[in-house]
């Protein structure tokens, strides 16, 4: 069973967020004025500040960044136009958050892949975790379905034939070790690797919390046919906003993918 208390909880704060941000950016739906994107501190507002520091002027795009810690505000501002776009998800995901909350968001143009890993403080590795090891993954249904997918292709459990993006632990038909699962908010999974076995932690979670994926990860996603790349996305008829089509130009240019080799390391990955 997912945490509904939580998720009730984000959406409460999501709420409060957005109204605060409607008095701020009212504009946002004008093209004459700012662009506001709504994003994730890692790497997402990083990557979008290196755009605004050292690319946007010379474009002529009026670029600003307003960082957000949940998956659920960027889109809810997004839709009810207190920003002007998002840059924090992917593809199933958003599909989910559509289906779900009755928006009509659209992806704009894939920029990064951040790699889903599996992270330990009692293990180095994953074939060392104990029979009945305690694993968090994150509760949201498609962050829970990818960490499983995840497990399985390491061959720690085995799904379901078929289970697509809302698979949950009890699609899981095998499971060797007698794995234990423990369902949190996905920003809480790192926080909390000093009190379950292992955690599958989503890619900007993790480095903001100070691990390296490509080091310290005991299993890493592959990015070949990878679905799961994060994107610029804005509500459905505002993709040749002229701002919106500048700075998608900017997020897939040299220097950004430049910026992104250099800065994370093979962490986070450019998708173009």
């Amino acid at each position: 069973m997912r945490n509904t208390a939580k998720i009730t909880t984000a959406v409460l704060a999501a709420g409060a967020l957005t109204l605060g941000l409607s008095a701020c950016g009212a504009d946002s739906s004008s093209t004459d004025g700012p662009l506001i994107v709504a994003a994730s501190p890692v790497p997402h507002a990083e990557i979008l500040n290196y755009v605004k520091d050292n690319l946007a002027e010379k474009e002529g795009l009026d670029l600003q960044v307003k960082e957000f810690t949940d998956y659920v505000t960027p889109n809810t501002a997004t839709q009810d136009g207190s920003v002007g776009a998002n840059y924090f998800q992917n593809k199933p995901y958003l599909d989910d958050f559509n289906k779900k909350n009755g928006t009509d968001i659209v992806p704009v143009v894939t920029v990064h892949l951040e790699p889903l890993g599996l992270y330990s403080h009692k293990v180095k590795k994953a074939d060392d975790l104990k029979s009945g090891a305690t694993v968090a993954i994150p509760n949201d249904t498609v962050n829970e379905a990818r960490a499983l997918k995840l497990l399985a292709a390491d061959g720690l459990i085995t799904l379901k034939a078929g289970v697509g993006n809302e698979a949950t632990p009890s699609d899981i038909t095998k499971n060797p070790k007698n794995l234990k699962f423990k369902e949190l908010e996905a920003a809480q999974t790192p926080r909390s690797l000093d009190d379950v076995d292992a955690a599958v932690v989503n890619g900007n979670y993790a480095i903001e919390s100070d691990l390296k994926p490509s080091q310290d990860a005991l299993i890493l996603e592959s990015p070949k046919n990878n679905p799961y790349g994060n994107f610029l996305a804005v509500k459905k008829g505002n993709e040749d906003d002229p701002r919106v089509k500048k700075l998608a130009k900017l997020l897939t240019s040299p220097e950004v993918k430049k910026f992104i080799q250099d800065k994370y390391a093979g962490s986070v990955l450019a998708s173009f």
